[in-house]
């Protein structure tokens, strides 16, 4: 069975998250019912990260089987019409090998998160940014994501709910940016435990408000305790840039 791979972008606003769920409408079940309604078939997708309710993509990469072989081109063009009106655009389509998995294959993924820095609230960006009013510190920001920087056990920064099996994760790049009117956190890593970097940006934001320290995010880190670290930052300000395999 030939397999194929999207890369898809979305608005993740009306969605429960990229998993199929009972409670609310998907990104999976979108893309699902769109290819059934194309191919005829029902194929199980498989997505590179699953990406919680309000969380956006701009590199979600996805991967799937289908008994016979479609112009990747075609198939791009068809899912597009069909996944109308939902806020999920197929960017790009590819044939690829047996053995390719959008998850377990990924050797790397890049997150956004941003907020929308100043006094006045946002109206086009409504729902893609979190809006913190008062001006952040981002030098200071940056020079206490430098401290998470590495491998370590990410406890703190990990959901309470989260079912990994081991809190020790490798984080390859943290970086705090201004960008205009935004700051922008960039993080890399292979892979993330549950709410990490939404956790990872509500304790920064601590520290580009002035009430913690660097040494504040490297002592919650050597605690390895979720209530030693900030609160989680929203969805709606956190995007799955790219995977890279």
């Amino acid at each position: 069975m030939p397999r194929y791979r999207l890369t898809l972008e979305y608005d993740g606003g009306p969605f429960v998250g990229w998993q199929r769920q009972e409670n609310g409408p998907s990104v999976q079940a979108a893309l699902e019912t769109a290819l059934a309604r194309f191919t005829r078939e029902t194929p199980e997708t498989t997505a590179a990260g699953r990406t919680d309710a309000g969380v956006h993509a701009l590199g979600q990469v996805v991967h799937f089987d289908l008994s016979r072989e479609w112009a990747p081109e075609k198939l791009r063009d068809a899912l597009n019409f069909h996944l109308r009106p939902a806020p999920i655009v197929v960017v790009e389509a590819a044939a690829v090998a047996d053995d390719f998995h959008a998850r377990l294959s990924a050797i790397r993924r890049t997150y956004v998160f941003r907020i929308l820095n100043r006094a006045a609230p946002p109206a086009i960006e409504a729902g893609r940014v979190w809006h913190v009013d008062r001006r952040l510190d981002v030098e200071a920001m940056h020079a206490a994501a430098r401290c998470l920087v590495g491998h370590h056990d990410f406890t703190s920064f990990r959901a309470t709910t989260c079912q990994a099996k081991s809190p020790m994760k490798t984080l390859d790049r943290l970086e705090v940016r201004r960008a205009g009117e935004e700051v922008h956190v960039d993080a890399v890593a292979r892979s993330f435990l549950h709410h990490q970097v939404r956790n990872m940006v509500g304790t920064l934001k601590l520290v580009g408000d002035g009430k913690w320290s660097p040494a504040d995010v490297r002592a919650a880190l050597e605690a390895r305790d979720r209530r030693a670290a900030g609160a989680t930052a929203p969805p709606e300000g956190l995007y799955l840039v790219a995977v890279g395999y």
